[in-house]
Formats: C-alpha cells, sequence, structure tokens
C-alpha cells in the first residue's frame, strides 16, 4: 500500500498548487509599470537673483537671508483694518471658493480612479421569456414550448494591470490633485496680493488727499492775501489772476483722486464676494501702516518649493509624464478575470436553493496587432505634451526668479527715491519760505511765490507716492517668494527630469 505521504500530489493539491501560482505570476506581472518614473526636474545652477548679490541694506530696510514668511504675512505691516479685509475676503471671495470646489472634485477623481485597482464586485438578476427555434435540436420531435426564466446573483471581475495602465491612471489623478491644491494657494496668494494693493491704494489716494485739502486751503489763503494786496494797492490784477489759477489748479487734482478710491473701493468689495454697494469704502492711512524693516529672502533653490506656480507647473510635468506611462501600457496585452456564481429557475419560488446554483470563471486577453499606428502615435503624443510641460515649467522657474530680482531692485530704488523727495521737499520748503518773506518785503511778486509754492506742493505729493510705492514692492517681495507657502511645501530632493 502506498503511503499518503508518498511524493505524489492529489489532484485537489495539484490543483490549488497552480492556482497559487497563476496568482504569483499575476502579482509578479502586475508589478511591472510601463513609462518613465517621475523626478522633479533640478533647479537652474545659481546662487542669487541678481548679478552683484541680493544684498538690500538701506536706510529704512534690510534683507536677511532665511528669514522665515509666516502664513499671514501682510501682518508685518501692522495694520488691524488690512487685517479684517483679508480675513472676510478669505471668507467670501468667489474664486477662491470655486478653487476649493476644483480640488475637491479633483480628490475625488483621484479616489474614483483608486477604486479601478481592485476587484469589481456586482449584483444583477434578469427575467426574460424564450422561446427555441424546432430546428434548433436537429430533426428530432422534441420540442421546448415558450418559458420565462429568472437569475440573480453576484459577479466579480479584475483587470491584471500587467503594464500598470491603472497605477499610472491614478498617479496621473494624484499629480492632477497637487496641481489643483497648489491652484488653490495661488490663488489664496493672488486674493492676498490684490485685497493689499486695493488697500494701499485707499490709502494713498486719502493720504494725497489730505495733502491737497492742505494746499488748497493754503490756496484760498493767498488769495485771499493777494486780493487784500490788490485793495490796499500794492498788487495787480495779474496778481489777482495768478493766484485764481493756482487755486484752480490744484482743486482738478481731487477727483481723479477720489476717482481712484472709488475704484479701489469697489474693487475691495468685490474680492470680498459683496457688491459695492454692500461695502462702504474703508478709512485707511498711509500713516497707519508700519513699513517692515526686516525682509525675507529665499535662496534659488528655496524658490522652487516655495512658490505655488511653479509647484502647480511640476505637478502638470508629474501629469504630463504619468501620460506617457498610460499610452505606453496601451501597446501591451490585457488580461481580465471574471467569475459569476447564479440562480438560475424558471420561477422565482425556485431561485435561492441548491439546484439552482450556477457559476461560471473566465479569462480574457485582448492584445493589439493592428490599430493604424494609432497607439504609437498617442505615445509620441504624450511625449511631446511632455517636453511642452518641462519647456512651461523652465519657463515659470525663470520668470519667478525674474520677478524676485525686480522687487530687489525696486526695493533699492524706492529708498532712493525716497530720500530725494524729502530732500527736494526740504528744499522746496526753504525756498517757500523765502520767497514769502521776500513777498512781504516787497522785494519780489507774487508769482514768485505761487511758483515756490506749487513746487512745494507736488513735493509733498511725490513723497506720498513714492511711500506708496515702496509699501507695494515691499508687499510684492512677500508675494514674489511664495507668501509664505514655503512651511506648507513638500519637501524634494533635487533630480533630473524624467526622460521619456
Amino acid at each position: 500500500m502506498r503511503s499518503s505521504t508518498s511524493g505524489n500530489c492529489s489532484p485537489r493539491r495539484r490543483h490549488a498548487q497552480r492556482g497559487a501560482g497563476l496568482v504569483a505570476l499575476a502579482a509578479i506581472l502586475s508589478a511591472c509599470t510601463a513609462g518613465p518614473d517621475f523626478s522633479p526636474p533640478a533647479p537652474p545652477a545659481v546662487a542669487s537673483y541678481v548679478a552683484g548679490g541680493d544684498g538690500l541694506d538701506t536706510t529704512a530696510q534690510r534683507i536677511v537671508a532665511g528669514r522665515p514668511i509666516g502664513e499671514q504675512w501682510w501682518r508685518a505691516f501692522g495694520s488691524a483694518p488690512l487685517d479684517a479685509l483679508m480675513q472676510t475676503a478669505f471668507a467670501d471671495n468667489r474664486t477662491l471658493a470655486a478653487a476649493r470646489a476644483s480640488l475637491a472634485a479633483a480628490r475625488e477623481q483621484q479616489r474614483a480612479a483608486a477604486g479601478a485597482l481592485w476587484p469589481q464586485l456586482s449584483l444583477g438578476g434578469t427575467t426574460g421569456r424564450q422561446k427555441y427555434g424546432v430546428s434548433l435540436f436537429g430533426p428530432s420531435h422534441f420540442v421546448i414550448p415558450p418559458f420565462t426564466y429568472y437569475t440573480a446573483g453576484p459577479q466579480v471581475s479584475y483587470v491584471l494591470d500587467l503594464a500598470g495602465a491603472e497605477r499610472r491612471t491614478v498617479e496621473q489623478r494624484r499629480a492632477l490633485a497637487q496641481l489643483r491644491s497648489y491652484e488653490l494657494r495661488a490663488v489664496r496668494l493672488a486674493l492676498a496680493g490684490n485685497v493689499l494693493a486695493q488697500a494701499l491704494a485707499i490709502a494713498s489716494a486719502n493720504t494725497q488727499l489730505q495733502v491737497l485739502d492742505r494746499i488748497v486751503a493754503n490756496d484760498r489763503r493767498n488769495l485771499a492775501l493777494v486780493d487784500a494786496a490788490r485793495a490796499a494797492g500794492s498788487a495787480a490784477i495779474t496778481d489777482v489772476v495768478s493766484a485764481q489759477s493756482q487755486l484752480a489748479h490744484d482743486a482738478t487734482l481731487l477727483p481723479p483722486l477720489q476717482q481712484q478710491r472709488s475704484v479701489a473701493a469697489h474693487a475691495l468689495a468685490v474680492l470680498a464676494g459683496a457688491a459695492p454697494a454692500q461695502r462702504p469704502a474703508p478709512d485707511l492711512r498711509l500713516t497707519d501702516w508700519r513699513l517692515p524693516a526686516v525682509l525675507p529672502l529665499l535662496l534659488p533653490s528655496a524658490l522652487l518649493r516655495a512658490r505655488p506656480d511653479i509647484l502647480a507647473a511640476e505637478s502638470a510635468l508629474h501629469a504630463a509624464s504619468a501620460a506617457i506611462g498610460i499610452a505606453t501600457a496601451g501597446l501591451y496585452p490585457q488580461i481580465t478575470l471574471s467569475a459569476n456564481t447564479t440562480q438560475q429557475a424558471l420561477s422565482p419560488g425556485n431561485l435561492f436553493n441548491g439546484a439552482a446554483n450556477a457559476w461560471a470563471m473566465a479569462a480574457g486577453l485582448t492584445a493589439p496587432l493592428f490599430d493604424g499606428g494609432t497607439l504609437r502615435a498617442r505615445r509620441r503624443a504624450a511625449i511631446d505634451l511632455y517636453r511642452a510641460s518641462l519647456s512651461d515649467y523652465r519657463q515659470t522657474v525663470l520668470e519667478s526668479f525674474a520677478q524676485v530680482a525686480d522687487v530687489l531692485r525696486a526695493l533699492q530704488h524706492d529708498d532712493a527715491e525716497i530720500r530725494a523727495e524729502r530732500n527736494a521737499g526740504k528744499t522746496a520748503g526753504h525756498a517757500l519760505a523765502l520767497m514769502r518773506i521776500s513777498y512781504r518785503d516787497g522785494a519780489t511778486g507774487v508769482l514768485n511765490v505761487l511758483d515756490a509754492e506749487r513746487q512745494y506742493n507736488q513735493a509733498r505729493l511725490q513723497l506720498v507716492r513714492a511711500q506708496a510705492r515702496r509699501f507695494q514692492d515691499t508687499a510684492l517681495l512677500y508675494l514674489a517668494l511664495g507668501g509664505g507657502s514655503a512651511a506648507a511645501a513638500a519637501p524634494a530632493k533635487p533630480a533630473a527630469a524624467a526622460a521619456p
């Protein structure tokens, strides 16, 4: 008698071993993924943004490399009304809400793509009326009468992802979801920049209007003095006309500034998700703002992980790389496994018993043989789109570096301009004081006094505008550095771009 422990396996054991081998083979094959594996492109080999270094050591501001940027970077300006405007805009802005919804949709699409990696289980049922033809069973007299049938049961199917098409699809959807996430951050950053720009426009207009109100008041006093001198016989009619002309000219400067304030207020209302009639213009002044004395600066290599537009371009490049894998996987065979167990009966009462059991298992193979070049053309198109995305990414990086360089130079020029305007204002003030003394002594005419006053007033207005520009350029530096997004960005190791 042969022992049961002999080397000959039973049919059931051999069948189990064969099935386990097929499962292991399928697992090994499914580990293959067609197409290139993505890695972020290497950053440009530059150590500074501008030639000669990125230092900024002015009388009012200086750069500290590596200084962290807070997420609420606008608080560096020390304006409580500005902070309130920001919070309202973040809560109610419609563009920001649309970006949040787009991100949520992209994440759901990623989950939907990931579901295809799992077996698909469904439950089905049918009922029908059937009649077979008489000639179906040959020249016999056996005839099956018409009958009604019922079926019900589950079925499962699974696509062996041999070439990795489904995994590349999930990778692509994940990259697109990251793209939407970075776009949301970019929208939030742009919103903060727009709110600050409009608030600064209102503050600048209000400050200039304050200066102009004092200028117009001085013009009226000058006109009154000239009228009195004319009545006393010490001034000519031309002096009166000149004083009137100066008053009229300075009064014409008021409506444009009032319009600037109104437009900025309307823009702020829209940014906050409201109609202009629902939100009056806030009362802002440049004197309520504090100029940050210490400014941050990121290294060029760190900027790539801080700016949301660069990260979005990188995610788009990642999605294009995954598309190459999807197109490449289409060149390989596809195997689908399916199975079902069904209850079949000619009446509903006979369902769900042992006699109604039926089952089936199947494996399907689909392999492309001839498609007129469609599949390979799709792969070549995917490679071309990847190259286009890579060029877009590199262009985005270069433009980002240029923006930082522009702002650094602008801050230097702003400081020089403000110092020049202050000197011009002091000089014009001294000249005006001397002209007024000379006019009272009768040594000069009123035209000289009015001309000196015009130059002084112009210097005062230009100083306010220069101060507003420096505030704006300071905000632009925060925006160009990503607005505090560096802390939220996931770290990435620099590597060479994926080659198709």
